[in-house]
C-alpha cells in the first residue's frame, strides 16, 4: 500500500510539473519512465533520474533526501530537507547502515559522480529504494529548482 500511495503521489507531482510544459512543445516526446513506474521498478535496484523526476521524489512525504557532498559544500547550498552524509567521510558506512532498508532515498552530489559510489554502497548495504539525481545539484539548479543557501 505504501508503494502504491507513493506512486500516485509521484505521478500527481510529475503531472503537475510537466502539464504546463506540454502545451509548449511542437513535437511529441516520450518519457522513459513515469514516477509510478520508477517506484514500481525500485525493488530491482537503484534508479538514476533527471531533475524533474527527482523534484517529484523530493516533494513526496516519507522520502529521505541525502546529499553525499562534503559538509562544506552542503553549507554553501543544498536541496531543502536534505541530510548530509559525506560519501568521502569516515562515518558514511555507519550512517547508511543505520538507514531503514524499507525506506525510500533520493541521493545527490554536485554533478552525479560521487553519488554513484554512494548509491553502490547503499545498495550493497541492502537498501533497494534508491533514486539518484543523474546531474547532481548543478543539474538541479540548471533546471530551475531552488536550493537553500
Amino acid at each position: 500500500m505504501r508503494i502504491t500511495t507513493l506512486g500516485v503521489a509521484l505521478a500527481a507531482a510529475a503531472l503537475a510539473l510537466t502539464a504546463p510544459l506540454s502545451a509548449c512543445s511542437s513535437s511529441e516526446t516520450e518519457a522513459t519512465s513515469t514516477p509510478a513506474e520508477v517506484v514500481a521498478e525500485a525493488s530491482t535496484g537503484p534508479e538514476r533520474v533527471d531533475a524533474i523526476m527527482f523534484s517529484a521524489l523530493v516533494a513526496t512525504a516519507g522520502v529521505t533526501v541525502i546529499d553525499v557532498r562534503t559538509p562544506e559544500e552542503f553549507t554553501i547550498s543544498h536541496i531543502q530537507g536534505a541530510v548530509n552524509y559525506n560519501v568521502e567521510g569516515p562515518d558514511f558506512a555507519n550512517q547508511i547502515a543505520a538507514l531503514d532498508p524499507a525506506g525510500i532515498y533520493a541521493v545527490y552530489c554536485q554533478s552525479g559522480n560521487r553519488s554513484q559510489p554512494a548509491v553502490a554502497q547503499m545498495s550493497s548495504a541492502g537498501l533497494e529504494n534508491i533514486y539518484e539525481l543523474d546531474s547532481g545539484i548543478s543539474g538541479w539548479e540548471n533546471a530551475g529548482f531552488p536550493v537553500i543557501s
